[in-house]
């Protein structure tokens, strides 16, 4: 009896070497199938789309893109040189401001100037594109727009240098209430920034009509004063 006994603990101890074995190679299996898997997930997920990030982070106070002298130069006698801020929801984003100046001579008539500025900064989003991108089909928005002013006449586009990446100045004239009026528009890109610059004039109450190509000038002069403002502004 006790050598039966002896021997059916060996037997049941040899029986159970292999069932073990196939155990141990059954997990191994399982788990070299789920590395497996894992791998080819990894492989076979598509990498989420990167693009640079924006240059610039903020944007300046739009009344403070141009100097007191700029001011003074472009609207002689301005309402407000402190200009007249819009309203906007993000003003990291967007900010406009504006001036007008009336400069009265008695019988000589008035001189009138209109000056608005306008910043518009893009980051980058994976979704729609780079800052820099953005900022680029905004610019050719904003030009084409210019160029599409109602009743636009004797109308021209120049390329405007030392301005930004990019700066295209349209000038033309426009007929108001009976007056001739002067209109520059210049657009500047500074990668992810955009420049909008509205400057016209008009002589009223019999006043000579001013010279386009002056406000031309100072209009050019004023959009590289707000393009360096948009660059150096500290976030």
């Amino acid at each position: 009896m006790h050598r039966s006994a002896k021997r059916l603990a060996s037997l049941l101890t040899c029986a159970a070497v292999p069932v073990l074995l196939v155990a141990g190679c059954s997990g191994s299996d399982s788990d070299s199938s789920g590395d497996a898997s894992a791998s080819a997930s990894a492989g076979s997920a598509k990498p989420k789309p990167s693009v640079a990030p924006a240059k610039y982070k903020t944007l300046p106070n739009p009344c403070d893109a141009f100097s007191k002298d700029t001011v003074k130069k472009l609207l002689p006698k301005a309402k407000d040189a402190s200009g007249e801020r819009g309203t906007s929801t993000d003003n990291s984003a967007h900010g406009t401001c504006s001036w007008s100046s009336s400069d009265e001579n008695g019988v000589d008539g008035t001189q009138f100037r209109w000056l608005d500025i306008g910043y518009q900064r893009y980051d980058s989003d994976p979704g729609v594109g780079s800052g820099e991108k953005r900022a680029t089909d905004f610019y050719t928005k904003q030009v084409i727009d210019a160029k599409d002013t109602k009743g636009a006449k004797k109308l021209t586009a120049v390329k405007t240098s030392g301005t930004g990446d990019e700066a295209t100045a349209i000038t033309y004239d426009v007929k108001k209430e009976d007056n001739d009026f002067k209109n520059t528009t210049v657009v500047a890109r500074a990668s992810n920034i955009v420049v909008t610059i509205n400057y016209n004039g008009a002589g009223l109450a019999g006043a000579d009509t001013p010279k386009g190509s002056d406000l031309l000038k100072k209009a050019q002069s004023a959009a590289k004063e707000a393009v360096a403002a948009a660059t150096e502004a500290k976030s």
